[in-house]
């Protein structure tokens, strides 16, 4: 299976500044695993959207899918109680 690429909205930045570096080194990795497992064990497809949800500790990672172009897009890191605001 090939790989998929990973993206970063640009809004993401701003979302990384703001976590402990302690917590994004083990966030940032498990972006890095979506290359290989998109939908890894306990994701979650968001309800009436086309995003995918992983958690990681107080965590969550929204991320886009696009299956045919081998794309993830990461759209969202923030802490559970921000993330759906």
């Amino acid at each position: 299976m090939a790989g998929y690429e990973i993206f970063f909205k640009q809004s993401v930045e701003k979302d990384i500044d703001a976590i402990p570096k302690r917590d994004l080194k083990k966030i940032l990795a498990k972006v890095e695993g979506l290359a290989e497992n998109p939908r890894p064990k306990g994701c979650e497809k968001l309800a009436g959207l086309e995003f995918y949800r992983i958690r990681k500790g107080i965590y969550r990672i929204v991320y886009l899918l696009e299956d045919k172009k081998l794309v993830v897009c990461v759209i969202k890191i923030g802490h559970r109680k921000d993330i759906y605001r």
